[in-house]
């Protein structure tokens, strides 16, 4: 038995990577040009899911534009797209509440769509099936902040931040926003409130329901969460330390995108990725900076460590801007 169905957690603000993240979604920020969330796609295609629920909020039509979404619908390399749109964000929990109608009654995957990762997802679906519990929650020992009380003896999660006073003598990991949940975990998530999955799962493992753990400690896990991590997600991919296992829709990653013809005498260095349509002034010169589609750079313009979005304009003797 597989997991046919994953919820893309795609609504968040993405507040601490602004200004990217003012004109799109920050699942959509593009990676060597492929959408953040697309890698979240490739990814759960390859362990046989086929079907997709995006949650929206901010610059919700940006989905639309990506995937060609009519009627509500969509679609992304054979698989099958739905959104549920928040006026209101409601968080983890709330957006899994919110979806109720559109999951049915088996198991499905969560999977945080700002994150970009490279797991074993087929471990975490086998042990959530051969257990039968009601979460099965993906775990890693590095990688970011360690607040996830795991009882290595029972494979079962024991507290959040010791909130619960249970986890003060285990070992603690990090929460990686890939889980399973079955169709009962409906039942315990109030209907229309604003609330996160971790006071739901804490709710459970007090009452003495079972919450598994799985250590996925192998691959890649990287949170994009501010600009310096966006720079450097691209700098490791660019280096080879950072590389992906599963299939993708694309060839990737592409440095420069084959639209872009650039002047003989523009110097690049270090990790360079520029965008379909940019263009780059004659002189110019690009260090550790990305250039989104249509950006435009003006001649003997010298950028270091700079982001330029879609269709800006940037020039001059700049480091460490965002245009």
């Amino acid at each position: 038995m597989g997991i046919s169905t994953a919820f893309v957690l795609g609504a968040g603000l993405g507040t601490r990577l602004r200004p990217l993240t003012e004109d799109r979604p920050k699942p959509l920020v593009p990676i060597f040009h492929k959408p953040l969330v697309t890698f979240a796609f490739d990814h759960l295609r390859a362990f046989g899911v086929s079907r997709f629920i995006v949650n929206t909020h901010h610059r919700a039509e940006a989905y639309s534009t990506l995937l060609g979404e009519s009627g509500g619908a969509a679609e992304y390399a054979g698989c099958r797209v739905a959104f549920r749109h928040e006026p209101v964000l409601l968080d983890t929990g709330g957006g899994i509440k919110n979806i109720q109608d559109l999951v049915g009654d088996e198991p499905f995957l969560v999977f945080n769509g700002d994150v970009l990762a490279d797991l074993a997802i087929d471990r975490l679906i086998a042990s959530h099936i051969r257990s039968g519990n009601i979460a099965t929650i993906g775990l890693r020992s590095h990688g970011g902040p360690l607040h996830v009380q795991w009882n290595p003896d029972t494979g079962l999660m024991a507290d959040v931040r010791n909130q619960l006073g249970l986890g003060a003598n285990l070992p603690s990991f990090l929460f990686t926003g890939v889980y399973v949940l079955s169709p009962a975990i409906f039942d315990h998530i109030p209907a229309g409130e604003i609330t996160s999955i971790i006071p739901i799962l804490l709710g459970l493992i007090r009452a003495g329901t079972p919450i598994g753990g799985v250590i996925l400690d192998e691959g890649t896990w990287f949170d994009l969460g501010t600009r310096e991590s966006y720079l450097e997600c691209h700098r490791r991919i660019a280096a080879g330390d950072l590389a992906l296992t599963y299939p993708l829709d694309r060839p990737w990653p592409e440095p420069i995108h084959p639209s872009v013809r650039l002047p003989v005498d523009v110097t690049l260095k270090g990790f360079v990725a520029i965008g379909e349509g940019a263009k780059v002034g004659a002189g110019a010169e690009l260090h550790d900076t990305v250039l989104w589609e249509g950006a435009e750079i003006a001649p003997g313009a010298r950028l270091e460590s700079c982001i330029v979005r879609d269709h800006r304009h940037a020039g001059g003797d700049r480091r460490n801007a965002d245009f």
